[in-house]
């Protein structure tokens, strides 16, 4: 059964977001939300589910390489814990281990950033990242 689904990479600052529909397994990037300590202004992510309806929440969950929760993670699954009880729809928790790197590699692949290594501000890196995130929970 084809589903919709929005997937969201949890930051303090930024909120990337991606989606896509299970019957094609592709990740589609959508503008990232602003947060202030990890909380978005909720009612955009109203506005993203309206428009978007879909039947699971995706959220990566920040763990340390050997697998251990980060001081993250904690907060990812607070986010997680919000978007459930203010939206009512199921909420999955994604391992996100080495996303934001490796959309920085996929950004840098295709010309962004050129001339400023290191500085991303301003750049999708956060929806990019949640695109990862997305792919591998289509491939799994």
């Amino acid at each position: 059964m084809n589903q919709q689904l929005l997937c969201f990479d949890f930051g303090l600052s930024s909120i990337g977001i991606a989606t896509g529909q299970t019957e094609m397994g592709i990740a589609t990037p959508l503008p990232e939300l602003k947060a202030k300590e990890g909380s978005p202004e909720w009612s955009l992510v109203a506005k993203l589910i309206s428009e978007w309806q879909p039947k699971k929440l995706l959220v990566g969950l920040p763990l340390n390489m050997d697998g251990s929760e980060s001081p993250l993670s904690k907060k990812a699954r607070k986010f997680g814990n919000r978007l459930h009880g203010r939206f009512g729809l199921e909420v999955e928790m994604v391992d996100e281990r080495l996303t934001s790197h490796s959309a920085k590699e996929e950004m840098a692949a295709v010309g962004y950033n050129k001339g400023h290594k290191g500085n991303y501000k301003n750049k999708p890196i956060d929806s990019v990242a949640a695109c990862l995130i997305l792919e591998q929970y289509f491939s799994s």
